[in-house]
């Protein structure tokens, strides 16, 4: 198992069932990876991209989860721009297995499916 590391996810509001998913299979057993989760669980009023943009500057990669509601999540767009322009590792996982529409912010990030090994290697890489 790899040592805990701090990832940022990126997700819409919309998918915030779904994010709870996928950080909390974090604390399964067999679960191959370890990470801290620092995306935002509700949005900022004010000065929200400054304070984003610190957690992204602590975070050691970006997890962003693409799905149908990502194209018009403003907020998850700029994260993934934010992490980019950071210079951070980005890995998209798809939501979706009926929507696989990369969005242009993720520039050349991968995005795949949703499996252990998948993050896992992600996890490992940065």
């Amino acid at each position: 198992m790899t040592n805990k590391k701090t990832i940022f996810v990126a997700f819409a509001m919309e998918d915030e069932s779904r994010r709870n998913l996928f950080t909390g299979q974090r604390i399964h057993p067999d679960t191959p990876f370890e990470f801290i989760d620092l995306s935002v669980k509700e949005q900022y009023v004010s000065d929200w991209k400054e304070r984003v943009r610190t957690r992204i500057r602590r975070s050691e990669g970006v997890v962003a989860l693409i799905s149908k509601s990502t194209p018009g999540a403003t907020g998850q767009l700029w994260e993934i721009d934010c992490a980019r322009s950071e210079g951070k590792p980005i890995l998209g996982i798809w939501l979706d297995d009926d929507y696989r529409v990369k969005p242009t912010q993720m520039g050349s990030a991968p995005c795949k499916a949703w499996t252990w090994s998948n993050v896992s290697d992600f996890i490992d890489s940065v």
